[in-house]
């Protein structure tokens, strides 16, 4: 080959690479054609998850009122190693604060910063975002494992749309919160940057899972101090939609709350994308409560709500429909325990990890028609 053949080689290559990374970078043109194509290959092979039949009735253990109690003082004995929720306040709030990334925001009057220090130095920052029109009430909103709520965005400008408040995290170690570096005992300085790094701290004196559920319980408790809100919801994608269910398994305070691709039982999760981290497998939590019996502590109350919605072709977790298997069974407990209300919907309408707005419609007109 001449040399002018292999400079020409080498310089399409670079092209090549370079557009490759400026369509990835940026999403432009072609991105969307591309990511279709990439999704309609593995369409196929995520319909057809792997799973075992199950005796699912004997995996539900919460049958009555006193065992749906019993169980969720376990939980927060799990978490907090005490027979009660924590009952103290943010260790800081910035009223009105400036943030660039939500300047343009419609129907926007202000944004308050509630700082939440925890264990080991980790940290929980929440923003606030106060309408100029309400209707005085709440939804907190949780992000998940992509980062910072600002991926969100789109879902809080949505209930400011519609009036109400909206209360934002991130998950430990994400977003605006820190990675703090420990000194660890046994395996010497660690940094934090991962959720698997938290399963280090587990003793028999604490539970690192706390972490995840503690910001929002103690962010409530200031939400219950100082404003009187009609109705306090959640809506949780992803790692936060796990974050969703726990905490409306252990805090009454949640009238309806909605996980978007947020968790399946293990009995599930065959497949190695859906088995999940730290959190989703901690063996001491799951053997206090399975996720049967957590979707049921999240659905049950009076005047409460817990729904699951599932992206039928989700890229990253719990595609397909196999909540099948539990879903008629979950709604026969709840309608046997005769207080609560548990449902699922597959959203087919879209192939991305989001919540969409199909999904939206559910959950706005669930809110509305409560």
């Amino acid at each position: 080959m001449s040399n002018s053949r292999i400079l020409a080689f080498g310089i399409f290559a670079i092209i090549i690479f370079t557009s490759g990374i400026l369509i990835a970078s940026y999403e432009v043109f072609p991105y969307n054609v591309l990511k279709s194509l990439k999704n309609d290959f593995f369409d196929e092979e995520k319909k057809s998850s792997t799973y075992y039949e199950n005796d699912i009735n004997s995996l539900i253990h919460l049958q009555d009122p006193s065992s749906v109690e019993e169980t969720k003082n376990k939980l927060i004995h799990f978490f907090w190693k005490q027979k009660y929720l924590p009952e103290q306040l943010p260790d800081n709030v910035e009223f009105d604060i400036d943030d660039s990334r939500f300047s343009q925001m419609e129907n926007l009057d202000s944004i308050d910063k509630i700082t939440i220090n925890m264990k080991y130095d980790i940290n929980s920052i929440s923003y606030l975002f106060n309408p100029i029109e309400s209707n005085n009430e709440l939804i907190l909103y949780h992000q998940g494992h992509r980062g910072d709520f600002f991926e969100g965005k789109n879902t809080i400008q949505f209930f400011l749309d519609n009036n109400y408040s909206v209360l934002a995290f991130s998950m430990p170690l994400l977003g605006m919160n820190n990675q703090p570096v420990l000194l660890h005992p046994e395996f010497g300085k660690i940094q934090l940057k991962t959720h698997n790094h938290l399963g280090l701290l587990e003793i028999d004196s604490f539970s690192p899972t706390s972490l995840f559920v503690e910001p929002p319980v103690i962010a409530l408790n200031y939400i219950q101090k100082n404003s009187n809100f009609n109705s306090v919801n959640m809506v949780g994608l992803s790692g936060g939609g796990w974050t969703t269910m726990m905490l409306s398994a252990i805090d009454s305070r949640i009238d309806q709350s909605f996980s978007i691709a947020g968790s399946y039982p293990i009995f599930l999760r065959n497949d190695p994308e859906n088995f999940g981290d730290y959190e989703q497998t901690n063996l001491s939590l799951y053997r206090t409560a399975n996720y049967l019996d957590l979707y049921t502590l999240a659905s049950y109350g009076e005047n409460r709500k817990f729904i699951q919605i599932f992206n039928k072709f989700d890229p990253c977790c719990f595609h397909g429909d196999s909540f099948l298997e539990y879903k008629d069974h979950i709604k026969k407990n709840i309608s046997e325990l005769e207080n609560g209300h548990f449902d699922i919907f597959l959203d087919d309408t879209h192939k991305e990890h989001k919540i969409s707005d199909y999904a939206l419609g559910i959950i706005i007109n669930s809110l509305k028609n409560d």
